[in-house]
Order: structure tokens, then sequence, then C-alpha cells
């Protein structure tokens, strides 16, 4: 349990930085469009800083495969959550950006949730399941991964009418958030097909599943989606959101694809249960419109 939670704790620090850093680099960039994949990923490719985040972010996934071998995904999820907190710190330092009291709010019952999750895992000695059938995982992320599609889509639509509010990015960031739901659930499988002892020879294993085909659909459509989210709007309100969707996705689909069982001790349950409820009632109490003027280093609303 130790080696998981320390893998997680890392996790959040790549992935923390990545994110700042690929804003930073966002924010001097033409303006990206989800239309054009092609035009984006050039642009991208183009910007030293952006590299740099995107390389923590490639190092947070390798983190997180170490999670997820050694926690299950219930656990791992509500640990990677901690990650925001730093976020918020680094994305107001870094780049200017103010959350509003209560997104401050919703960030400390999130770390609320955090050490309930971690409560749960005190003395456990729970399964971790390796692989999911592929009928259950299909039958969870295609939906997911087209629900994902088309909200994204029609955030697109109300962002080009004219005279709406300023938007924070709510929508793009649960779209977002849906996509990355299936990532982590990919991620799941392919460290599960993973011998340590003989990466090399797991290498068939992997590539005969699903999830390495889940992993890079995921990966693209996820970049350049949330690229396009992050360049609109504020990192402190987009990864936060994004997170959370993801989480509360993969907790809820990954238990079932992967079957692995919850505590059995009430309590234990309650800490896990109760962890991933409140993560999931910040999302629905953030405020879908900004209600000031974004700062200079902020986007476009």
């Amino acid at each position: 349990m130790v080696w998981g939670v320390a893998a997680a704790l890392v996790a959040n620090v790549l992935y923390s930085t990545g994110f700042v850093l690929e804003k930073r680099a966002l924010a001097g960039m033409p303006p990206l469009s989800a239309a054009r994949p092609g035009r984006a990923l050039l642009l991208l490719a183009g910007r030293p800083l952006w590299i740099c985040g995107a390389v923590a972010l490639a190092l947070g996934f390798a983190a997180q495969l170490a999670v997820y071998r050694t926690l299950p995904i219930a656990a791992a999820q509500g640990l990677l959550l901690s990650g925001l907190v730093l976020l918020l710190v680094l994305s107001s330092l870094v780049l200017g950006e103010r959350p509003s009291g209560r997104e401050r709010r919703a960030v400390a019952v999130i770390g609320l949730a955090l050490v309930m999750v971690v409560a749960s895992l005190y003395e456990t000695s729970e399964e971790i399941s390796r692989t999911a059938p592929t009928g259950i995982l299909l039958a969870l992320c295609l939906p997911t991964l087209a629900a994902g599609l088309v909200l994204y889509t029609a955030a697109e639509r109300r962002a080009r009418r004219r005279h709406r509010q300023p938007t924070t990015g709510v929508a793009y960031a649960v779209a977002v958030g849906l996509i990355y739901g299936v990532s982590s659930l990919a991620i799941k499988g392919v460290s599960g097909h993973l011998d340590t002892e003989d990466l090399m020879g797991s290498v068939p294993a992997v590539l005969a599943s699903p999830y390495p085909y889940l992993l890079l659909s995921t990966g693209v459509s996820g970049l350049v989606l949330s690229q396009t989210a992050l360049q609109r709007c504020r990192a402190s309100l987009i990864v936060p959101v994004c997170s959370t969707v993801s989480c509360v996705f993969s907790i809820v689909s990954g238990t079932i694809a992967f079957d692995e069982p919850l505590p059995e001790d009430p309590l234990r349950l309650l800490l896990r249960l109760g962890g991933t409820v409140l993560a999931l009632t910040v999302l629905l109490t953030l405020p879908r419109h900004e209600t000031h003027t974004p700062t200079p280093e902020g986007t476009r609303s």
C-alpha cells in the first residue's frame, strides 16, 4: 500500500506541473480548434514549453501504472484527486488565476474526500484485479466516449452563440473527464497485463487486449479536446472538474468491469463511498458561468 500511495503522490505532482506548463504555453498560441486536430497538434508540437508539460503528463501516466498495480481502482482514484490542491496553488502562483471562494471551498471538500479514501485503505488487504471481460469493458467505455464527444460538441455550439454569458468551461471539462475516465480504465488494464520481470514478453498479451487501443484513441482525442478547453478557460476550473468526472467514472465503471470488491467493513465502505459522493457533490455545485473578468493570463471566455 505504501508504494501505491507514494506513486499516486508522484503522479499528482507530475500531472499538476504538466497541466500548468501546458496552460502557460497555450496562452501565447493562436486559437486551437477541436474541429481541426491536425493543425492543433502541429501548433502544439512547435512549443518547447508545451512539450515539457506533455512529458510531465506522460511520466504521470507511467506513475499511474504503478498505482493501479498496488491499489484497487476506487482507492487509487481517490488518491489521485489530491493533486487538485497542488494544481490550485500552481495555477495561482504561475498562471495568475484567482479561483472564486466557492472553488476554493470545493477543493477543501476534495481534500476531505482524499482523507476519507486514504483512511479506508488502512490495514486493508483488498483483492486487486488485473483484467476485465472485453464485452463488459466495451459496453461501459464506448457509450461513455460517445457521450463525451457529444457533450463537447454541444458546448462548442453554445460557445458560438451571440450574447451568451462567459462560461467557466464546466461542460468542456465534464466531456474531457469522461474521455479520460475511459483512459484510466485502459491504463488499469495495461498495468494488469504487464509483467515487471519480463516487460517485452508481456507485449503480445497487451496487444491482444482492447486496452492499448482504447488508450490510443482516448489519448489522441483527449489531448486535442483538453488543450482546446485549457486555452479557453481557467486551468483551476477545467482540471479539477475533469479529474472529478474521470475519478467518479473510473471508480464506478472500474469496480464493475474489473470486479474488484468494495470493503466489507461498514466503516471502510462508508469512508470509500463517502469520499466519492463528496467529490461528485463538488462537481454539481461549481458555477457554470464566470462572475468576474479573467486575468491577462487567463483565456477567452
